[in-house]
């Protein structure tokens, strides 16, 4: 099959250089325990993309047959495999993974400092950092839908001061901007959604239709509003996923949306650049989310 403008021959080729230059700069290294340090580390490297590889070619495999643009022996002679190997590979994890990620995901949290009032009604002291209960219990359902569709996932810690290293693939965000300056600095990069405070505490606006949205908690409501988007990363070379709610539990929200519209918003965005808002009710006794909506379009940057 020809290339399309040149881009898959082209992707080989960067490819093919890069692994070129790691292999000649590893072969150079003149002490051996480094040279079989490194070496053993890189393996596993190339093990974990090359397993990223095969998830994007199955669920692009299973897109193709599913709308009928070849069938499974067309689609095995342009690959160059036999019938029952794309019946074998399309048949395997739902295309949907591939919207949370091709390999392992890291879910980072975001730790604080806690302080409140004990049982008594005593100030406490700020106890050292931790991560909230709700983003806990949100990174525990986001888990639970990964393993349905087939990925692993781990999480790790954001600590204070919000320095999470964003340049990796497979990254979910789930942090307040309040917790980390630069998340607050990418997320001033979105045109249509934005959070502000105010006296009144955070809230979300729209900037194309200037709806302000307010945490329905600030009310004392059982509700709560959420930012779910996918960013850029700051190399310029791939993007993340982010939640954040207004207050914690919103983010919960947004795994709780997911869990229904995963294959929706696969179809529809892939791994393209979005942001939008979701609403969420949860139970006051259990604290579990109930309900969660979609609340603005699927907003876009020009261009992508």
């Amino acid at each position: 099959m020809e290339a399309h403008d040149g881009a898959p021959a082209a992707l080989k080729d960067q490819l093919d250089a890069a692994f070129d230059v790691a292999l000649s700069q590893l072969k150079e290294l003149s002490d051996p325990l480094e040279r079989a340090k490194v070496a053993h580390g890189l393996a596993g490297r190339v093990q974990d993309y090359g397993n990223e590889f095969q998830a994007v070619r199955n669920e692009a495999m299973n897109e193709t047959l599913r709308v009928g643009r070849l069938n499974s022996t067309q689609l095995a002679s342009e690959l160059g495999i036999s019938k029952g190997r794309v019946s074998q590979l399309a048949k395997g994890a739902p295309p949907e993974r591939l919207f949370l990620g091709s390999g392992k995901v890291i879910v980072a949290l975001a730790e604080k400092l806690e302080d409140g009032n004990d049982k008594d009604g005593k100030k406490k002291a700020i106890q050292g950092p931790v991560i909230a209960t709700e983003d806990v219990q949100t990174y525990e359902r986001l888990r639970e839908l990964a393993e349905e569709v087939g990925l692993e996932v781990n999480f790790e810690r954001i600590p204070l001061g919000g320095n999470v290293r964003l340049n990796r693939n497979n990254l979910m965000v789930i942090c307040g901007p309040r917790l980390s300056p630069l998340i607050e600095q990418i997320l001033e990069g979105d045109p249509h959604l934005r959070f502000g405070k105010d006296d009144d505490g955070w809230y979300l606006t729209d900037r194309n239709t200037e709806q302000i949205y307010r945490s329905p908690m600030d009310q004392g409501e059982n509700g709560d509003i959420a930012y779910f988007g996918r960013l850029p990363r700051p190399d310029g070379k791939g993007t993340f996923l982010y939640v954040a709610g207004i207050h914690a539990r919103g983010s919960g929200g947004v795994v709780h949306w997911l869990n229904r519209e995963l294959a929706t918003v696969h179809r529809e965005l892939k791994a393209r650049r979005f942001s939008t808002l979701i609403s969420s009710r949860f139970d006051p006794e259990t604290l579990e989310i109930i309900a969660s909506e979609q609340i603005t379009p699927f907003y876009r940057p020009e261009g992508a």
